[in-house]
């Protein structure tokens, strides 16, 4: 097979490396792939499908690139991901610049249907089981030469009222660990020295297939693999953090002291209506042990304002909460109601009044961050250069995580891309930390 195929991933991680599988598996066809809009033979566009902000960048992408096909740019559209999954009835039906619609549990069928629209088929729909197991194909690394994600799990069962991930994604399903620790060391064996490990819910791993959180054990291993020199942890629930998870990691150096564990709100009538397990009284035991527990742990997390339950008292315990906890980083949203979800039934803020409540919530998080960085001034940090820009280098440490913490600039010479370096915190311009190489 021949031919040019631009790959335009949006959403999370867990999308980025099912569009890492679907470029493998492309290119393993024969096909060429590439990140290029233009001068190509067909676009795959893996979109995000989970709140209103990313149905929105998907829909605009789309239209844009319906567009530029109207112009020659390309000849074929395919989307695939969360938003295929969602509206799989709509999309073509409302949508003429799409060719074929590939949901969630179809990924691997995208050889076939790549073929199919490049012969001249229309109006393609791949449907499959979201239920399935999990699918272990290889990937193309698009995120760097000295780290990539690895999933740990797919799907989720939590039902959160405001989520609509297990409709799209499935029940949460495990990988085997063997698979997993061949993927690490294959991974490592290229040069990767740091693995980022997502899943919807990565406390829960091995639950379904051992019976057992098996996290901690899966960590020792993935420590065991002399090349990799950084794990880190996205996405842990709060109430599964047990003390074997926290021992494992305050024990283990190659286990970043990073922690992101989504707790969205700390009113506890928000958390019971957003079924939530566990109370705001128990999210501030868990976040003082943390720190008491693991040297300098820097805790990554996210909260929804506006979420129905939450009034004037309700959200200014958030801010309370923010003010004193000084979580270092935090994500802010604006919750808006998703169809399908227990939540939307129920009663809420109009969407500008849950909107200047995440922006009051940012001003607050703005402070904390910049507060952060100001008292790392003088540390000595291990920095992993991530490239050039502007004629400096940047990089980052155990506390910023690839493309939602921001990076360190670095000042020294001779200093190379994917390779780690001891420096010193100087400064902090324009609330990004300035170190030089020791």
């Amino acid at each position: 097979m021949t031919g040019t195929i631009g790959i335009v991933s949006l959403g999370c991680a867990k999308n980025l490396v099912n569009t890492e599988q679907m470029m493998y598996l492309l290119a393993q066809a024969g096909y060429t792939v590439s990140g290029e809009t233009k001068g190509v033979d067909a676009i795959i566009v893996n979109t995000c499908g989970f709140i209103d902000s990313a149905k929105i960048e998907a829909i605009d992408t789309i239209i844009e690139l319906g567009k530029a096909r109207d112009n020659g740019s390309f000849r074929k559209l395919i989307i695939t991901g969360c938003l295929s999954e969602r509206y799989r009835n709509e999309m073509l039906d409302e949508m003429p610049e799409i060719d074929a619609v590939v949901g969630v549990g179809s990924f691997e069928d995208i050889v076939e249907t790549v073929s199919a629209v490049l012969r001249g088929e229309e109006k393609i729909v791949k449907l499959g089981d979201i239920n399935a197991p999990i699918s272990e194909t290889k990937r193309i690394i698009t995120t760097s030469a000295a780290w990539a994600y690895i999933k740990v799990a797919e799907g989720c069962d939590n039902r959160c009222a405001f989520c609509i991930i297990p409709d799209l994604r499935g029940k949460f399903r495990s990988r085997e660990m063997d698979n997993i620790l061949k993927e690490a060391r294959e991974l490592a064996e290229r040069g990767v020295k740091e693995l980022i490990l997502v899943a919807q819910d990565t406390t829960r791993y091995g639950i379904d297939i051992y019976g057992k959180r098996n996290l901690p054990e899966l960590l020792r291993a993935l420590c065991e693999i002399d090349e990799l020199k950084w794990i880190r942890l996205h996405y842990l629930y709060p109430d599964d953090i047990s003390e074997e998870l926290i021992d494992t990691i305050a024990s283990n150096d190659k286990i970043l002291n990073y922690i992101d564990m989504p707790i969205q709100h700390i009113n506890n009538n928000v958390l019971v209506k957003m079924n939530r397990r566990g109370n705001g009284a128990e999210v501030r035991e868990l976040i003082a042990k943390l720190k008491a527990r693991i040297p300098g742990v820097v805790i990554r997390t996210s909260v929804i304002a506006g979420l129905p339950g939450e009034g004037e008292r309700e959200f200014d315990e958030l801010c309370q909460f923010l003010k004193s906890a000084k979580i270092e980083r935090a994500g802010v949203f604006a919750y808006s109601p998703e169809e399908g979800t227990p939540a939307a039934l129920m009663e809420c803020v109009d969407s500008d009044t849950a909107q200047d409540r995440a922006e009051y919530l940012m001003d607050i998080q703005s402070r904390v961050i910049d507060e952060f960085n100001d008292s790392r001034i003088g540390n000595v940090v291990t920095v992993l250069i991530e490239g050039e820009r502007d004629g400096q280098h940047y990089g980052r440490s155990y506390a910023e995580s690839p493309d939602v913490d921001g990076y360190i600039t670095v000042q020294g010479e001779k200093v190379k891309a994917n390779e780690f370096y001891t420096i010193r915190i100087t400064k902090v311009i324009d609330g990004e930390p300035v170190g030089e190489v020791i």
